[in-house]
Order: C-alpha cells, then structure tokens, then sequence
C-alpha cells in the first residue's frame, strides 16, 4: 500500500488513529478502533456522574455547616455580658447566623449551577452511542462479508483458470473435439468467475467507501462531543470556584461589623456605662461628729 497521509494533520483527531483493532485490557477479545471510542464517551460520562456526587457529598457539608452555625447563634452563652465588649459578642454571634445563611445560599447555587448541570447533561447520551455502535458494527460486518465474497470469487476464478489450464494442456497432448469443447466450457466459466470477482470487487470497494466516510464522520462527531463535554466541565467547575470566591466574600463582610466594634471596645466606656446604669448613691459614708 502506498503511504497513507492523515486526514488532519498535528490534529491527534479521532479520525486518523483508531482505524485497526485493539485487545482490551485483559487480553481477553478484541476492540475495534471505534469500539474504544465509544468506551472513551461512556466513561467520560460515568467520570461526570461521580463528580456530580462528588459535588452533592460538598453541598451535604455545607448544609450541615449552616445548620450547625445556626443553632450555635441561638445558645444564650455570654448574653449577659454588658456594654461595648456585650455589642461586639451580640455581633459575633449575629454573624454566625449571617454565616450560616451565606453557606446556604451556596449549597443551594452549587445544586442549581453545578451538581445538576452535571447530573443532567446529556441524558440520552448512551441510548445515543449504542445508535453510533451498531451503525458502524452494522457496516463493518457487511464490509466483513463482502470481503468474504471477494476472496471466495478470487478462489473460484483461480479453480476455473486451473482448469482452463489442464484442459488447454490435454489438448496439447491429443486433439479432440470433445476437448476443444471443453476448453470452450472451461473459458466461458473462467470469464464468468473473473466477473464475479469484479463484482464482488466492485460491491466490497462500494462498502469499504461507505465504512471509511461514516466511519469518519461519527469518529468526528464523537470527538466534537468529547471537547464540548470538556468544556461544559471546565466551565462548571470555574462556577464552583467563583462561587466560593463570593462565598469567602460575603463570609469576609459577616465579621466586618465585629471588626468595627472590636476597635470600639472600651473598658472605661462599659465602666461609666455600667456605673450609670448600676449605680447605688453617690453619698459617702462621713465620720460622726459629736
């Protein structure tokens, strides 16, 4: 065969380097080319099912997160502690529970944005891989078959040109007319075997064309599919990460108010707070005079 030129070249498409076929891992059978393919398409989609799981285990936590910054707000520890440093401990237990309701908001984005995006994309995928599998298995196996027909016509022109052959000879050796007749029969059957096998020739090589371009164009189309899983993959999980972002943001700005009144605390402020509050007279006790 003369060499064969890639179809995309310094592409690495599909369509140049899956045409022979493979043992699978065990050793055990053979792949065809468009066989691990396919393989490659349900595992990527087995691959983005876990992630969706890995996703929902990540939203699981911050639920129970949340749940627990809640319920940590409601517990009255320290209530009762008085003036600037008593503002700042309210606002600190405050931000908790703003906490809590920022970490919801992001497990409830991350289901909607990321989880389901995932779970759901596409659905039918595999009903639609095994329409491309047994399109290709349905050619190759015609392939298959015409080319069982070429080489049994290869064989029988072969036979009958044999024939031709030793009949041609015995008439070398002893002229006869039932001979002549013969070589007669035996040339006729010879052409007709010869045009079996162009035929058979003609309908493998309609096949193989057939095979090649659809071949091609579903190898092409799985290879557009595969970048667009890609992509959808990369385009969710930089939503994860700018979610997270905004998370650590608006976790930032729940203890911003802490910040400011931490810079307020004043033990001489709480001291006249309390003082004026609190206080019992400010009449002290004299000695007695007589």
């Amino acid at each position: 065969m003369q060499e064969q030129q890639l179809l995309k070249p310094n592409e690495w498409s599909y369509c140049d380097f899956f045409w022979a076929d493979k043992k699978d891992p065990q050793g055990t059978s053979c792949l065809t080319g468009f066989e691990v393919l396919l393989q490659k398409q349900l595992k990527g989609k087995q691959i983005q099912k876990e992630m969706a799981e890995f996703i929902r285990e990540r939203i699981k936590i911050e639920e129970e997160y949340a749940k627990s910054l809640s319920k940590l707000s409601q517990i009255p520890l320290a209530s009762q502690e008085e003036g600037t440093v008593g503002e700042c401990w309210a606002q600190l237990k405050k931000s908790l529970e703003d906490e809590a309701e920022v970490h919801l908001k992001f497990s409830s984005k991350l289901q909607s944005e990321v989880e389901k995006p995932l779970l759901t994309f596409r659905e039918n995928f595999k009903k639609d891989m095994k329409r491309y599998e047994h399109h290709i298995a349905d050619l190759r196996k015609q392939l298959g078959g015409r080319h069982a027909s070429v080489e049994k016509a290869r064989k029988a022109l072969a036979d009958r040109q044999k024939d031709l052959e030793l009949k041609t000879q015995q008439l070398e050796i002893k002229l006869s007319n039932k001979i002549e007749e013969d070589i007669k029969k035996a040339r006729r059957k010879s052409t007709q075997a010869g045009d079996d096998l162009m035929r058979c020739v003609d309908l493998y090589n309609q096949s193989q064309s057939r095979w090649f371009e659809e071949t091609v164009t579903t190898s092409l189309e799985l290879e557009r599919l595969e970048v667009e899983r890609v992509e959808m993959i990369r385009h969710h999980l930089c939503q994860y990460t700018t979610l997270r972002h905004e998370t650590d943001m608006f976790n930032q700005s729940t203890v911003e108010r802490v910040d400011q009144l931490l810079q307020s605390v004043d033990p001489i402020r709480d001291r006249e707070l309390w003082v004026e509050e609190n206080k019992t007279g400010e009449i002290r006790p004299v000695n007695v005079e007589i």
